[in-house]
């Protein structure tokens, strides 16, 4: 099966013209990452069957959370951590979209500009959301940052899954939203929204550097019923699950072109995109979160320093429903390492695989 680290192996002599000139350190450092996952560079280990004697190599993964055989457990442990924090209300999705006249600033300044774009989406909400004209609570809310479109554009947007609700001031009870259709109008979430990030590239020293025509047009936020308990959190964890493109999408890799597929959002037909191994890697790359940048965030009730509040909302509200199955989508890896599970022997379908060996990462040419 095609993999994006192959095309990324594939474009490597045209990714070291780029180094340092459209590349950040820390994006050519994932690329090197992604390119040598389970593969001999990495090390592994050599196993055999206890019942056959078959072997086989295994080699170690580089658990980089762009890389797409790596992030499924990632995600699935974090699907089974959120379980205990689960309340048993409804939930929305609503998804704060950065205008196209701020995207060269984001490029310049990623980690500026996504702490921004999170912070005055989460700010937005709840100052809505406390004002007694809407709900006049404090909701729960989780915040997952995104960069792209499904064709690997550059698009930053976060996606809140935010609960249908909140606790009251005073603590004594659950307040629910007025209309059960939305949580707060999106309209005016958006002019919050784009004031709220207005004033703080003001603080950072980066206003000057947005065009004007960006305070004059609509900034779009969209709100969405997301279920209720265990099927809004797995709604929400393919978004946590997902990067820019998987390997399932991946169609071919022929005389240095790549094609994949997408689905189209305003058409919702699926189609394929025929672009050059070297652009390819260029759109994958530039959705590398700068090193150590938190790209899903707690606010509200969720937010780990509210935890008195969390218990209060958690004891006026039923308990939430079963367990939501495992993050999961077409075409994921089942695990972030082959010899991370007690397997059964793929040859002889009755013994298990040991380890007999371990083995050094294989060194390159000097």
């Amino acid at each position: 099966m095609l993999e994006v680290a192959d095309i990324l192996r594939a474009a490597g002599a045209a990714l070291g013209r780029l180094r340092g000139r459209v590349l950040s350190p820390w994006e050519w450092k994932v690329a090197s990452a992604i390119g040598r996952c389970r593969t001999a560079a990495m090390g592994g280990h050599l196993e055999e069957c206890d019942t056959c004697r078959q072997r086989r190599y295994a080699y170690h993964s580089c658990r980089n959370r762009h890389c797409p055989k790596c992030r499924t457990e990632d995600s699935n442990r974090w699907l089974e951590t959120q379980q205990a924090r689960l309340l048993g209300s409804g939930y929305y999705l609503v998804t704060f979209t950065l205008p196209s006249e701020l995207r060269a600033l984001a490029r310049a300044e990623p980690r500026q500009v996504y702490s921004i774009l999170m912070s005055a989406a989460a700010q937005s909400l709840l100052k809505l959301t406390r004002d007694p004209r809407h709900l006049g609570a404090t909701p729960g809310m989780v915040g997952v940052l995104h960069t792209w479109t499904r064709a690997m554009l550059f698009h930053p947007h976060v996606h809140f899954l935010v609960t249908a609700g909140g606790l009251s001031k005073d603590r004594s009870r659950w307040v629910s939203p007025r209309n059960s259709r939305f949580l707060v109008p999106g309209y005016a979430l958006s002019v919050i929204f784009r004031a709220k990030v207005r004033d703080a590239l003001k603080a950072k020293d980066l206003f000057a550097q947005v065009p004007a025509i960006a305070w004059q047009r609509k900034w779009v936020v969209h709100v969405k019923n997301a279920g209720i308990g265990d099927r809004a959190l797995a709604y929400l964890a393919r978004y946590v699950l997902r990067i820019a493109i998987n390997n399932s999408r991946l169609v071919s890799l022929s005389d240095g072109h790549v094609t994949f597929r997408y689905r189209d959002n305003r058409s919702g037909l699926v189609k394929l995109c025929t672009i050059t191994a070297e652009e390819f890697a260029e759109r994958f790359l530039q959705h590398v979160l700068p090193r150590g940048f938190t790209k899903v965030r707690y606010y509200g009730l969720l937010s780990p320093s509210r935890a008195k509040e969390l218990e209060a909302a958690r004891n006026l509200l039923p308990a939430p429903t079963a367990k939501p199955a495992i993050a999961t989508s077409a075409g994921d890896e089942a695990s972030s390492n082959p010899a991370d599970a007690d397997e059964r022997c793929p040859y002889c379908r009755v013994g298990h695989m040991q380890i007999i060996e371990d083995l050094l990462p294989a060194r390159g040419p000097p």
